[in-house]
């Protein structure tokens, strides 16, 4: 992987929550990036209808999905439209300073997954997990 994907996943974490999820990891990334494309477009018809109530839930819902993958660029931008929204609630003035991390919120989701595609691409080469020895397929034999 290059630079720019080490900026968007943690591909360490990531490794040690595949591990960890063994077998369920394939349904539960699965279920990340459906749950997280109705999480950022409710995001975004939030900001449209200027209703800062309606961004709460699911920028925390992504915000804490998207660390347990190693998505902390996703994680950061949710986190800081959830605590923007709920000030927002209990000020009741909409932060309308918030639509360039909207924007750039859907940007990072569509990077993060298709890094993720990339990664879960059977034909692709794998990280080493966190303390384990190469196998043959890293040494290129398989």
């Amino acid at each position: 992987m290059d630079v720019e994907s080490e900026a968007i996943v943690d591909w360490a974490y990531f490794s040690r929550t595949r591990t960890e999820l063994g077998a369920s990891f394939v349904r539960i990334l699965g279920y990340f990036q459906e749950d997280g494309e109705k999480a950022v477009a409710r995001i975004e018809d939030g900001m449209h209808r200027r209703d800062a109530a309606a961004l709460v839930l699911p920028a925390h819902t992504l915000k804490t999905e998207a660390r347990q993958f190693g998505a902390e660029p996703i994680g950061e931008i949710a986190e800081r439209i959830e605590f923007a929204a709920r000030r927002a609630v209990e000020s009741r003035l909409f932060p309308d300073d918030l639509l360039p991390s909207v924007v750039r919120l859907r940007q990072l989701f569509n990077q993060t997954m298709a890094l993720f595609a990339q990664e879960m691409n059977p034909l692709a080469q794998r990280r080493p997990a966190f303390g384990r020895a190469p196998t043959n397929q890293e040494f290129g034999r398989i």
